[in-house]
């Protein structure tokens, strides 16, 4: 289970690379409608879940032991 929450974790960073640079490029051809931000931001939303998971892990397991 960890190595497939590591697993996702990684492609959502890459997910949310894209779409970052994907709204920089709509950025420069004038102002992008409100819906291409969140391209960016859906991916962040996960990147925060799957991070704080991560994050928390090592304590966890020390506190079992």
């Amino acid at each position: 289970m960890n190595k497939l929450i590591r697993q996702t974790h990684r492609w959502l960073s890459i997910a949310f690379t894209a779409g970052v640079l994907g709204y920089i490029i709509v950025m420069t051809q004038g102002q992008p409608p409100y819906w291409v931000g969140l391209f960016a931001l859906i991916p962040l939303i996960l990147l925060l879940v799957s991070g704080l998971y991560l994050f928390v892990l090592p304590y966890v397991r020390r506190a079992r032991t």
